[in-house]
Protein backbone atom coordinates (compact mmCIF):
# COMPACT_ATOMS: atom_id res chain seq x y z
CA UNK A 1 0.00 0.00 0.00
CA UNK A 2 0.67 4.02 -0.03
CA UNK A 3 1.67 5.21 2.85
CA UNK A 4 2.05 8.93 3.76
CA UNK A 5 4.62 10.06 6.48
CA UNK A 6 5.12 13.39 7.40
CA UNK A 7 8.56 14.21 8.99
CA UNK A 8 9.89 11.61 7.11
CA UNK A 9 13.60 13.22 7.38
CA UNK A 10 13.29 13.13 11.02
CA UNK A 11 14.89 10.76 13.43
CA UNK A 12 11.77 8.78 14.27
CA UNK A 13 10.52 9.51 10.63
CA UNK A 14 13.13 8.30 8.76
CA UNK A 15 13.43 4.81 10.38
CA UNK A 16 9.77 4.46 9.98
CA UNK A 17 10.08 5.05 6.03
CA UNK A 18 13.25 2.28 6.23
CA UNK A 19 11.09 -0.28 7.57
CA UNK A 20 8.01 0.12 5.74
CA UNK A 21 9.88 0.17 2.41
CA UNK A 22 11.45 -2.86 3.55
CA UNK A 23 8.30 -4.54 3.83
CA UNK A 24 7.50 -3.58 0.34
CA UNK A 25 5.50 -0.65 0.47
CA UNK A 26 5.06 2.93 -1.59
CA UNK A 27 5.87 5.75 0.84
CA UNK A 28 5.73 9.31 0.03
CA UNK A 29 7.58 11.62 2.48
CA UNK A 30 7.10 15.10 3.46
CA UNK A 31 9.22 17.26 5.43
CA UNK A 32 10.49 20.91 5.57
CA UNK A 33 13.93 20.38 6.80
CA UNK A 34 13.39 22.16 9.78
CA UNK A 35 15.08 19.59 12.13
CA UNK A 36 14.75 16.52 9.84
CA UNK A 37 17.68 16.10 7.46
CA UNK A 38 18.75 14.08 4.06
CA UNK A 39 21.33 11.91 5.28
CA UNK A 40 19.00 10.35 7.76
CA UNK A 41 16.72 9.12 3.90
CA UNK A 42 20.24 8.12 2.41
CA UNK A 43 18.87 4.52 2.26
CA UNK A 44 15.15 5.36 1.35
CA UNK A 45 16.44 8.23 -1.42
CA UNK A 46 17.87 4.74 -3.42
CA UNK A 47 14.24 3.05 -3.45
CA UNK A 48 12.20 3.96 -7.07
CA UNK A 49 9.33 3.26 -3.94
CA UNK A 50 10.16 6.52 -2.14
CA UNK A 51 9.83 10.31 -2.78
CA UNK A 52 10.38 13.17 -0.59
CA UNK A 53 8.32 15.98 -0.86
CA UNK A 54 10.12 18.99 0.76
CA UNK A 55 6.91 21.09 2.03
CA UNK A 56 5.43 22.38 5.77
CA UNK A 57 2.19 20.86 7.12
CA UNK A 58 1.09 24.15 7.90
CA UNK A 59 0.59 24.75 3.98
CA UNK A 60 -2.50 23.53 3.80
CA UNK A 61 -2.95 24.08 0.11
CA UNK A 62 0.09 22.06 -0.38
CA UNK A 63 -0.60 19.09 1.45
CA UNK A 64 -4.12 18.79 0.51
CA UNK A 65 -2.27 18.48 -3.38
CA UNK A 66 0.36 16.03 -1.83
CA UNK A 67 -2.64 13.88 -0.44
CA UNK A 68 -5.30 14.15 -3.21
CA UNK A 69 -2.36 12.86 -5.58
CA UNK A 70 -0.83 10.08 -3.74
CA UNK A 71 -3.86 9.00 -2.37
CA UNK A 72 -2.20 7.01 0.59
CA UNK A 73 -3.91 4.17 2.29
CA UNK A 74 -2.83 5.44 5.55
CA UNK A 75 -1.09 8.65 6.90
CA UNK A 76 1.44 8.81 10.08
CA UNK A 77 1.93 11.99 11.06
CA UNK A 78 5.17 12.58 12.85
CA UNK A 79 6.35 16.37 11.71
CA UNK A 80 5.79 18.38 14.80
CA UNK A 81 8.12 21.08 16.85
CA UNK A 82 9.37 18.09 18.79
CA UNK A 83 11.14 20.27 22.31
CA UNK A 84 9.98 21.49 25.61
CA UNK A 85 12.49 24.17 25.53
CA UNK A 86 11.77 25.54 22.29
CA UNK A 87 8.01 25.44 22.87
CA UNK A 88 8.10 27.52 26.19
CA UNK A 89 10.26 29.75 24.22
CA UNK A 90 7.55 29.86 21.31
CA UNK A 91 4.86 28.96 22.28
CA UNK A 92 2.95 30.18 19.04
CA UNK A 93 5.20 28.35 17.23
CA UNK A 94 4.21 25.21 19.12
CA UNK A 95 0.70 25.84 18.55
CA UNK A 96 0.98 26.38 14.52
CA UNK A 97 2.74 23.43 13.64
CA UNK A 98 1.98 20.73 16.35
CA UNK A 99 -2.06 21.56 16.18
CA UNK A 100 -2.59 23.68 13.31
CA UNK A 101 -0.43 21.68 11.23
CA UNK A 102 -2.48 18.62 12.78
CA UNK A 103 -5.82 19.71 11.88
CA UNK A 104 -4.72 20.52 8.12
CA UNK A 105 -3.00 16.77 8.21
CA UNK A 106 -6.80 15.25 8.80
CA UNK A 107 -8.47 17.39 7.01
CA UNK A 108 -6.56 16.29 3.65
CA UNK A 109 -6.83 13.01 5.30
CA UNK A 110 -10.58 13.46 5.60
CA UNK A 111 -11.55 14.76 2.43
CA UNK A 112 -9.26 12.22 -0.01
CA UNK A 113 -10.27 9.19 1.66
CA UNK A 114 -7.28 7.59 3.98
CA UNK A 115 -8.63 5.11 5.88
CA UNK A 116 -6.06 5.60 9.10
CA UNK A 117 -4.22 7.70 10.17
CA UNK A 118 -1.45 7.49 12.89
CA UNK A 119 0.02 10.69 15.01
CA UNK A 120 2.71 10.67 17.39
CA UNK A 121 1.94 11.87 20.45
CA UNK A 122 3.98 12.29 23.87
CA UNK A 123 4.18 10.55 27.70
CA UNK A 124 4.28 14.24 28.40
CA UNK A 125 0.64 14.75 27.99
CA UNK A 126 0.58 13.16 31.67
CA UNK A 127 3.08 15.85 33.48
CA UNK A 128 3.80 14.99 37.35
CA UNK A 129 1.85 11.97 37.47
CA UNK A 130 0.40 11.25 41.06
CA UNK A 131 0.81 7.14 40.44
CA UNK A 132 2.55 4.95 38.23
CA UNK A 133 3.07 3.11 35.93
CA UNK A 134 1.34 5.63 33.55
CA UNK A 135 -2.15 3.87 31.90
CA UNK A 136 -3.97 5.13 28.85
CA UNK A 137 -6.32 6.22 31.01
CA UNK A 138 -4.40 8.06 33.74
CA UNK A 139 -5.16 12.18 34.42
CA UNK A 140 -3.50 14.41 31.89
CA UNK A 141 -2.10 17.73 33.12
CA UNK A 142 0.54 19.01 30.77
CA UNK A 143 3.15 21.25 31.98
CA UNK A 144 4.68 22.75 28.53
CA UNK A 145 2.90 24.22 25.23
CA UNK A 146 4.78 21.22 23.40
CA UNK A 147 3.00 18.65 26.41
CA UNK A 148 -0.35 20.63 25.89
CA UNK A 149 -0.48 20.60 21.89
CA UNK A 150 0.22 17.28 22.02
CA UNK A 151 -3.13 16.46 24.10
CA UNK A 152 -5.00 19.07 21.90
CA UNK A 153 -4.12 16.66 18.84
CA UNK A 154 -5.09 14.10 20.22
CA UNK A 155 -8.73 16.05 21.46
CA UNK A 156 -8.74 16.84 17.73
CA UNK A 157 -8.13 13.46 15.86
CA UNK A 158 -10.17 11.30 18.92
CA UNK A 159 -12.98 13.47 18.46
CA UNK A 160 -13.73 12.53 14.61
CA UNK A 161 -13.67 9.13 15.55
CA UNK A 162 -17.24 9.10 15.21
CA UNK A 163 -17.36 10.94 12.02
CA UNK A 164 -16.60 9.50 8.48
CA UNK A 165 -12.62 9.70 8.15
CA UNK A 166 -9.81 7.79 8.80
CA UNK A 167 -9.05 5.57 12.03
CA UNK A 168 -7.42 7.46 14.00
CA UNK A 169 -4.50 5.67 16.37
CA UNK A 170 -2.60 7.89 19.16
CA UNK A 171 1.03 6.56 20.41
CA UNK A 172 1.85 8.08 23.44
CA UNK A 173 5.82 7.74 22.89
CA UNK A 174 8.01 7.97 26.05
CA UNK A 175 11.90 8.13 25.57
CA UNK A 176 12.78 7.28 22.62
CA UNK A 177 16.35 7.18 21.57
CA UNK A 178 18.53 5.62 19.28
CA UNK A 179 20.56 5.57 15.92
CA UNK A 180 20.68 8.86 14.11
CA UNK A 181 19.39 11.33 17.06
CA UNK A 182 21.41 14.61 16.55
CA UNK A 183 22.85 15.44 20.08
CA UNK A 184 23.59 19.05 17.94
CA UNK A 185 19.73 20.05 18.14
CA UNK A 186 18.40 21.85 21.12
CA UNK A 187 15.41 19.21 21.62
CA UNK A 188 17.73 15.80 21.46
CA UNK A 189 17.17 12.78 23.86
CA UNK A 190 19.19 12.66 26.58
CA UNK A 191 21.18 9.69 26.03
CA UNK A 192 22.51 11.05 22.68
CA UNK A 193 23.49 14.52 24.11
CA UNK A 194 25.29 12.74 26.79
CA UNK A 195 26.71 10.30 24.30
CA UNK A 196 28.77 12.98 22.37
CA UNK A 197 29.87 14.29 25.18
CA UNK A 198 31.50 11.19 26.27
CA UNK A 199 32.61 10.24 22.83
CA UNK A 200 34.14 13.72 22.92
CA UNK A 201 35.86 12.51 26.64
CA UNK A 202 34.13 16.19 27.96
CA UNK A 203 31.65 16.04 30.78
CA UNK A 204 28.06 15.44 30.20
CA UNK A 205 25.62 17.60 32.37
CA UNK A 206 22.71 16.19 34.32
CA UNK A 207 20.11 18.89 34.94
CA UNK A 208 18.92 17.78 38.92
CA UNK A 209 20.27 15.21 41.17
CA UNK A 210 19.65 12.70 38.37
CA UNK A 211 17.57 10.44 40.18
CA UNK A 212 14.45 11.91 37.93
CA UNK A 213 13.95 8.66 36.34
CA UNK A 214 12.19 8.16 32.81
CA UNK A 215 11.44 5.06 30.49
CA UNK A 216 13.39 4.59 27.20
CA UNK A 217 12.34 2.64 24.03
CA UNK A 218 14.13 1.68 21.18
CA UNK A 219 13.43 3.62 17.76
CA UNK A 220 13.40 0.76 16.32
CA UNK A 221 10.93 -0.26 18.53
CA UNK A 222 8.83 2.63 18.05
CA UNK A 223 9.68 2.25 13.95
CA UNK A 224 7.69 -1.02 14.12
CA UNK A 225 4.63 0.34 16.05
CA UNK A 226 4.32 2.84 13.51
CA UNK A 227 4.11 0.43 10.63
CA UNK A 228 2.07 -2.26 12.58
CA UNK A 229 0.01 0.87 13.51
CA UNK A 230 -0.66 2.15 9.56
CA UNK A 231 -0.82 -1.11 8.20
CA UNK A 232 -2.33 -3.74 10.19
CA UNK A 233 -5.87 -4.20 9.58
CA UNK A 234 -6.69 -5.57 12.57
CA UNK A 235 -5.50 -2.63 14.65
CA UNK A 236 -7.94 -0.72 17.19
CA UNK A 237 -8.11 2.89 16.99
CA UNK A 238 -7.43 4.78 20.37
CA UNK A 239 -4.95 6.00 22.47
CA UNK A 240 -1.47 4.11 23.32
CA UNK A 241 1.30 3.76 25.54
CA UNK A 242 4.20 2.97 23.26
CA UNK A 243 7.30 2.53 25.91
CA UNK A 244 8.70 -0.42 28.27
CA UNK A 245 7.39 -0.61 30.92
CA UNK A 246 10.74 -0.25 32.93
CA UNK A 247 12.61 3.40 34.94
CA UNK A 248 15.90 4.10 34.31
CA UNK A 249 17.43 7.12 36.49
CA UNK A 250 19.63 9.39 34.33
CA UNK A 251 22.31 8.50 36.65
CA UNK A 252 21.63 5.16 35.97
CA UNK A 253 21.81 5.75 31.81
CA UNK A 254 24.65 7.88 32.85
CA UNK A 255 26.82 4.68 34.16
CA UNK A 256 25.70 2.18 31.11
CA UNK A 257 26.93 4.76 28.94
CA UNK A 258 30.08 5.58 30.33
CA UNK A 259 30.91 1.69 30.39
CA UNK A 260 31.42 1.78 26.69
CA UNK A 261 33.89 4.93 27.48
CA UNK A 262 35.72 4.32 30.82
CA UNK A 263 37.90 7.26 30.16
CA UNK A 264 35.52 10.25 29.93
CA UNK A 265 35.37 11.94 32.47
CA UNK A 266 32.07 12.48 35.14
CA UNK A 267 29.17 14.41 34.70
CA UNK A 268 28.51 17.81 35.73
CA UNK A 269 25.15 18.80 37.77
CA UNK A 270 23.44 21.61 37.04
CA UNK A 271 19.68 23.42 38.68
CA UNK A 272 16.31 21.15 37.64
CA UNK A 273 15.37 22.55 34.12
CA UNK A 274 11.18 24.36 34.04
CA UNK A 275 9.14 21.94 32.19
CA UNK A 276 10.51 19.08 32.71
CA UNK A 277 9.11 16.01 35.12
CA UNK A 278 10.39 14.04 37.87
CA UNK A 279 9.75 10.61 37.06
CA UNK A 280 8.23 8.87 34.49
CA UNK A 281 7.17 5.13 33.60
CA UNK A 282 4.66 3.68 31.17
CA UNK A 283 1.91 0.75 31.34
CA UNK A 284 2.68 -1.14 27.78
CA UNK A 285 -0.56 -3.29 28.52
CA UNK A 286 -3.37 -1.82 25.83
CA UNK A 287 -0.44 -1.98 23.44
CA UNK A 288 0.39 -5.87 24.01
CA UNK A 289 -3.16 -6.58 23.55
CA UNK A 290 -5.27 -4.41 21.25
CA UNK A 291 -1.66 -3.96 18.92
CA UNK A 292 0.21 -7.12 19.57
CA UNK A 293 2.79 -4.27 19.96
CA UNK A 294 5.98 -5.42 22.71
CA UNK A 295 9.43 -3.74 22.34
CA UNK A 296 12.38 -6.18 21.36
CA UNK A 297 14.97 -3.96 22.50
CA UNK A 298 16.60 -3.59 25.94
CA UNK A 299 18.07 -0.70 27.51
CA UNK A 300 21.84 -2.11 27.54
CA UNK A 301 21.45 -3.73 24.14
CA UNK A 302 19.84 -0.25 23.03
CA UNK A 303 22.30 1.55 24.40
CA UNK A 304 25.20 -0.82 22.56
CA UNK A 305 23.16 -0.43 18.94
CA UNK A 306 23.37 3.73 19.49
CA UNK A 307 26.80 3.79 20.27
CA UNK A 308 27.87 1.19 16.96
CA UNK A 309 25.63 2.91 14.81
CA UNK A 310 24.95 6.46 16.13
CA UNK A 311 25.76 7.67 12.42
CA UNK A 312 23.66 4.82 10.82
Amino acid sequence: MTILVTGAAGFIGSHTVDLLLAQGHDVIGIDNLRSGRLQNLRTAQRSARFRLVQADVRDAGRVDRIVAESTPRAVIHLAALVGVQESLADPALCHAINVQGTEIVLGAARRHGVERLVFASSAAVYGEPAALPLAENSPCAPLSPYAAAKLTGEELLLERLSAPGPGVLCLRYFNVYGPRQDPSSPYSGVISIFERRLAAREPATIYGDGEQTRDFVFVGDVARVNVLAATRPEAEAGVFNICTGHATSLNRLFAALHRHYQDAPAPNHAPARPGDIRHSRGDPGEARKRLQFSPMMDLDRGLAAFVAQKDG
